[in-house]
């Protein structure tokens, strides 16, 4: 079947973009969608334990987001200039993205927090993001926890009160410039519960990009070109992962981080799973294989987005759009602060 991105659109209501987080993480709602028959049930988070079985495995992603939201202070005329750090090169040197671009032009200098960090751009690439050199005192991500902001979507127009809410509770691993929102539903309560029932808990690390918030701008959908993620899968998950199988446990994915993870390893290695650290551009659009997960928790993605893709491929396009209906029908809360759906 020859998808188009605009085969993606659904209508979504802007008070349906939750602005802040569910009081508690866990008692956001919860859509769970049987995937053979598509049949619906509206339930709460913490009801996810009906959906679980002893022998079971979650994948959470354990990547914790970094403050990298920084406005620096052009040191020759004191235009304001917005960082977002996207990449770490050397240990003084990233990639950023910037705005205005047209005030960081290669050889700018800028200064940060009254000077704790000072930078100068040293590139300007052909995506328009820029390579910045970084000069400091100490250590860079102490500077950076004291100074940065969260890099919140850019369609939550609210201020956070409290950052780690924009974390997952087992998050550990520095390096995201978004979070794995699917995770941040969990409690350390729920997650104890889990495991008493026999369920297994799994970690991989993605370090989410910033490119998972960018749309798609062409009309095909297979001409889409992902942006690269770095991940980790450690020997402990992949051994944990093939003991479920042969066992005849489920994979259970958290997120499509989680998933993007899993699947790559595995097409990496023929349906394989093993410990393993690299890239990923996998692109996953209806029609795509999974060789490795069973069911998939996630939140509720943008329209003609890569995500919602991702979630068309494994549950099958109509009943997605159909889940997808009935959630703005139901008035549920949408993106990276709403709601959650299981898929299984």
């Amino acid at each position: 079947m020859s998808m188009k991105t605009s085969d993606f659109y659904y209508d979504l209501p802007e008070e349906l973009i939750a602005q802040h987080p569910a009081e508690k993480r866990d008692e956001s709602r919860l859509l769970h969608v049987d995937k053979k028959t598509g049949e619906l049930e509206h339930r709460h988070f913490y009801d996810i334990t009906d959906y679980l079985r002893p022998g079971d495995t979650l994948i959470l992603n354990d990547t914790r987001v970094m403050p990298c939201r920084l406005y620096g202070v052009k040191e020759d005329t004191g235009a304001v200039v917005e960082f977002l750090l996207l990449t770490q090169h050397t240990q003084d040197t990233w990639e950023c993205l910037c705005g205005p671009g047209k005030k960081a032009r290669e050889g700018s200098r800028f200064s940060f927090g009254d000077g704790a960090l000072k930078c100068e751009v040293t590139e300007v690439k052909d995506d328009g993001n820029r390579m910045v050199r970084f000069e400091f005192e100490g250590s860079f991500f102490a500077i950076l926890d004291e100074i940065g902001q969260m890099p919140l979507p850019p369609y939550i127009k609210e201020k956070l009160e409290d950052r780690e809410r924009y974390q997952t509770v087992y998050s550990r691993e520095l390096g995201s410039a978004a979070a794995p929102t699917a995770g941040l539903h969990f409690t350390p309560e729920l997650l104890e519960k889990i495991r008493d029932m026999g369920v297994n808990i799994g970690y991989v690390t993605l370090h989410v990009g910033l490119g998972t918030f960018r749309p798609v701008k062409v009309d095909d959908v297979t001409k889409h070109k992902m942006h690269s993620e770095r991940y980790h899968l450690p020997k402990e998950t992949a051994d944990l992962i093939n003991r479920t199988k042969e066992n005849g446990g489920r994979i259970i994915s958290v997120g499509t981080t989680s998933c993007r993870t899993l699947e790559a390893v595995a097409a990496k290695y023929n349906g394989e799973i093993k410990e393993d650290e690299d890239s990923t551009e996998i692109f996953i659009y209806p029609g795509f294989e999974f060789k490795c997960i069973d069911a998939l928790i996630t939140n509720f993605h943008l329209p003609e987005s890569t995500l919602l893709m991702l979630v068309s491929a494994f549950l099958g396009y109509d009943k997605t759009m159909n889940a997808y209906h009935e959630a703005v029908k139901e008035k549920y809360r949408f993106f990276s602060f709403g709601d959650s759906m299981m898929i299984s």
